[in-house]
């Protein structure tokens, strides 16, 4: 289990990576509408994307 996890962290940098690699200029703009958003926008959006992602690992794992 921990080399999964390990292993799904170091697959998150990765894609960081290459989206700041890749795309600055829009990787900059996101991050402006962030800061434009209130805190509760954000973890409405963060609770979604976590939602989603938990959803997408139980299909890949079954």
């Amino acid at each position: 289990m921990t080399t999964e996890l390990l292993s799904a962290l170091c697959l998150v940098a990765v894609l960081e990576g290459l989206f700041l690699f890749a795309a600055p200029g829009g990787w900059k703009r996101a991050a402006e509408q962030m800061l434009a958003m209130s805190n509760r926008q954000l973890r409405v959006v963060g609770g979604a994307v976590m939602l989603l992602g938990v959803a997408a690992l139980l299909l890949v794992r079954s």
